[in-house]
């Protein structure tokens, strides 16, 4: 699989949000218009995530999806509160191509094998909200970094990997928001441990950065948010830029002129 540059859109509500370590969430604007200006600059993938569905035990992403799907002709993961196979069903009906579950493969790990054996394996994403411990070791959390589980980051990787999970969205939750660049040892562990692809998140504020995971900690895929959604790059400058760091990927869409009607969000004050 080649490298995938992917726009992460956090949603709460109607509304795309972005935060600092999952919290502080900022309204940046419409989710549907912005997944659209990301297709036409080239992105690869869109990774929408539900930030208060575990919260409140629902998924209202569809609707998102849907309009999203009409307009937008690339691969669509879901995610935030997907706890049944009917809850995979219902996404994949309204137009998504993959979900990504967490807080119910914690609770239920067997969830991900049936997932798996229902839709295929290269529909179900696990994502590992991760944070560092004092011990040096991660440990994955749940409910957008709120809620502790107990389990070691890595082992939990090796686990739903071994459970069946396609793919592995790798979220350092101490990282996320800060544009301080990712957590190359976290992803870097995974990374060379798993045979499936991992998709590194939180933290990307540079090209450089987005390179330095690819380059240094092998992932697979990157899924950046701020530096989108504040206009610090397109999807096409960090390809562009990546390409000139030899790193492969594919080549950009043409950006239409309807994209570029899109207000971009300011960027918050530190």
């Amino acid at each position: 699989m080649p490298l995938r540059v992917i726009a992460r859109l956090d949603v709460k509500g109607p509304n795309l949000v972005k935060g600092i370590h999952l919290e502080g969430l900022r309204i940046i604007g419409d989710p549907h218009a912005h997944a659209q200006r990301y297709y036409e600059q080239g992105a690869d993938e869109l990774v929408y995530v539900d930030i208060v569905a575990s919260l409140y035990g629902r998924n209202n992403l569809v609707d998102v999806v849907e309009r999203t799907a009409r307009d937008v002709f690339i691969p669509i993961a879901v995610g935030g509160g997907v706890r049944t196979l009917d809850d995979v069903n219902r996404l994949l009906r309204a137009g998504a191509d993959k979900v990504a579950v967490n807080t119910a493969a914690v609770r239920n790990p067997p969830f991900i094998r049936q997932a798996a054996r229902a839709f295929g394996s290269q529909c179900v994403i696990v994502n590992i909200e991760a944070i560092k411990q004092p011990s040096g070791s991660w440990e994955a959390f749940t409910d957008n970094g709120r809620e502790r589980t107990g389990l070691d980051a890595f082992e939990w990787a090796l686990r739903a990997t071994d459970l069946g999970a396609g793919e592995l969205l790798v979220t350092s939750v101490d990282r996320e928001g800060t544009r301080k660049g990712f957590d190359l040892e976290l992803t870097r562990r995974i990374a060379d441990a798993v045979p499936i692809p991992v998709i590194a998140s939180g933290g990307a504020g540079s090209i450089e950065d987005v390179a330095a995971v690819i380059r240094d900690a092998h992932a697979d895929a990157v899924a950046v948010a701020s530096i989108l959604h504040y206009g610090t790059e397109t999807v096409g400058s960090i390809k562009s830029g990546l390409a000139a760091r030899g790193i492969a990927v594919p080549r950009p869409a043409t950006i239409r002129q309807s994209a570029d009607t899109i207000p971009r969000s300011p960027a918050p004050r530190d």
